[in-house]
C-alpha cells in the first residue's frame, strides 16, 4: 500500500467522526455534527480551529469574498463535514479549491447524511494539478 499522507492524524479525525456517527446516526444537519466534531476534537486534545477563513487570489487580487473551512485540524488537514444523502463530485471539488487556497495537502470529506459514515480522502497533486484518494 502506498504511504498515506497524514495517516496518524487522518485516523483520529476520522475515528473522532465515526464516534459522532455512531452516537447521533444520520439525518442531523450539518452544523449538529460540527458541534459534536467540536466537542470530541476538546475532548481528546485535538487541535483545530473551527470555520477558519482563507482569501481566494485571483491574479494577484484578493478578492472580496472568502471561504470557510469547516474545520482545519492539526493545523494542516481540511474536514470537510456534510450531511447528505450521498457524497457528489461538487463536493470533491469543493475540497480540491479548498486545499488549492489554503495550501494545505490533505482534505476529508466526511458525509454523517447516510446510514453509515463515509468519507473520501483527498490530495492535491500539485505538479500535475490533480488530486488523488
Amino acid at each position: 500500500m502506498e504511504n498515506l499522507i497524514y495517516k496518524d492524524e487522518a485516523y483520529l479525525i476520522i475515528g473522532k467522526s465515526m464516534e459522532v456517527h455512531n452516537n447521533l446516526g444520520a439525518g442531523f444537519l450539518e452544523i449538529v455534527y460540527k458541534d459534536a466534531l467540536e466537542y470530541e476534537f476538546k475532548k481528546a486534545n485535538i487541535p483545530y480551529q473551527r470555520e477558519k477563513e482563507y482569501e481566494v487570489n485571483y491574479k494577484g487580487n484578493v478578492l472580496p469574498h472568502k471561504f470557510y473551512a469547516d474545520f482545519v485540524v492539526f493545523d494542516k488537514i481540511i474536514l470537510e463535514v456534510k450531511s447528505v444523502s450521498t457524497l457528489t463530485d461538487e463536493f470533491i471539488a469543493q475540497c480540491i479549491n479548498y486545499l488549492k487556497v489554503s495550501q494545505n495537502k490533505l482534505a476529508l470529506l466526511v458525509n454523517f447524511g447516510e446510514i453509515s459514515l463515509k468519507y473520501k480522502r483527498i490530495v492535491l497533486d500539485e505538479k500535475l494539478n490533480q488530486w488523488k484518494k
